[in-house]
């Protein structure tokens, strides 16, 4: 899986590059059909990532966010496949807070064996695939004075637990299983960066009881689980990928879960 990260790794600068040219500029924002908001930003880093995985990856599917909003899929997903998220933590973006992120990550039966998480802004880079996880400073800005990636892993579970929550979609669900949990401090961070800072052992736990899609989640999926973590749903199963025709929902639409170093 490391020929993959080192496919989808320029692609990830070169979108963060274009994501970082708007927001040094004025954002302008649009609403979707179901309410989130969307910048030209999003649009930019996803035609750039398309395009890349269309060149090196001509026989491999590509689910990314923007294109489904505007209803297109592709027919015949089969077991391998790629998802995109060209800007997660967009509302982040928007208020000119820094913890944005570009994600692009491989699914293969269902899980995720290779992801990018990338946040220009803070010019810093986390990598997932098998076993090996890793992060490394890169400037959007510059890209090859970047330093070298080093080996990242979950910490052994503390006697006092430390949750990473979102900044922009905090719950009262999420509050009561914190308070149920009896954890020591909890962390608000934007955008996929939640996996990452349990994956490089910052956090122990990372509960999601609110709607989030499979572009959002599979990359940081993919770090954490190669760094040791896992993410389950709510009945204790690994969180699986390319879910479509639900019964109460949309396609590639997650369940409740909880990521975890332990």
């Amino acid at each position: 899986m490391d020929s993959v990260l080192s496919e989808i790794e320029p692609l990830a600068i070169a979108a963060g590059a274009a994501i970082m040219a708007i927001y040094d500029d004025v954002i302008h924002v649009h609403t979707k059909a179901d309410a989130s908001p969307v910048t030209r930003a999003d649009g930019e880093a996803e035609a750039i990532i398309l395009d890349g995985l269309r060149r090196c990856y001509p026989e491999i599917p590509v689910v990314a966010e923007e294109e489904c909003a505007a209803g297109r899929t592709p027919d015949n997903l089969g077991t391998r496949f790629f998802l995109v998220d060209p800007l997660d933590g967009t509302k982040e973006f928007i208020n000119r807070r820094d913890e944005f992120t570009v994600n692009i990550a491989l699914i293969e039966d269902g899980i995720p064996v290779a992801g990018i998480v990338y946040a220009p802004a803070l010019g810093v880079m986390y990598a997932g695939a098998g076993t090996s996880a890793t992060k490394r400073s890169i400037d959007a800005r510059h890209p090859k004075e970047g330093k070298p990636a080093e080996p990242i892993a979950v910490r052994q579970r503390p006697t006092s637990l430390v949750a990473v929550a979102s900044r922009s979609h905090a719950d009262a669900a999420t509050a009561a299983w914190l308070d149920e949990h009896r954890v020591y401090e909890t962390i608000s961070v934007g955008s996929s960066l939640k996996f990452c800072l349990v994956a490089e052992g910052r956090a122990d736990v990372y509960p999601r009881l609110g709607r989030t899609m499979e572009w959002d989640t599979a990359a940081g999926d993919a770090v954490l689980r190669a760094a040791g973590g896992n993410v389950l749903t709510l009945d204790g199963v690994p969180l699986v990928y390319g879910k479509r025709n639900l019964s109460m929902d949309a396609d590639f639409a997650n369940p409740h879960f909880v990521a975890s170093a332990d």
